[in-house]
């Protein structure tokens, strides 16, 4: 069974399947990479908690930065946010994202 949680027109929130929960890529609001990160992270819980999840059980996550500069800004966050011992496979790249002030999108899969 497949079960879609905030569906509108173009895409879903959430799909889950087989006891796993995909997200849409999330973005945030703020100024700087570490803002945005901060944001994102939060809207990637809210969603994972309403999919009957946690940051415990990601599988994998993808990054996309606007520019690869920002690496380490966007790990100072992402490395405190995470869990201890519960890192997920994940990726990293550079892409223009949807709009010119996004820095940072995270895209999430996690066991539920």
């Amino acid at each position: 069974m497949i079960e879609r949680i905030g569906t509108g027109a173009r895409m879903s929130k959430i799909v889950k399947h087989n006891g796993v929960a995909y997200l849409c890529g999330q973005v945030g609001d703020g100024a700087t990479v570490a803002e945005q990160t901060r944001d994102c992270l939060s809207r990637v819980e809210a969603l994972l908690a309403q999919a009957g999840s946690s940051p415990e059980k990601m599988l994998q996550a993808i990054v996309w930065l606007a520019d690869m500069a920002d690496f380490a800004e966007m790990n100072s966050v992402w490395d405190a946010w995470v869990p201890q011992g519960h890192a997920p496979a994940r990726a990293c790249g550079e892409a223009r994202l949807a709009r010119p002030d996004l820095k940072v999108e995270i895209i999430v899969t996690a066991a539920c």
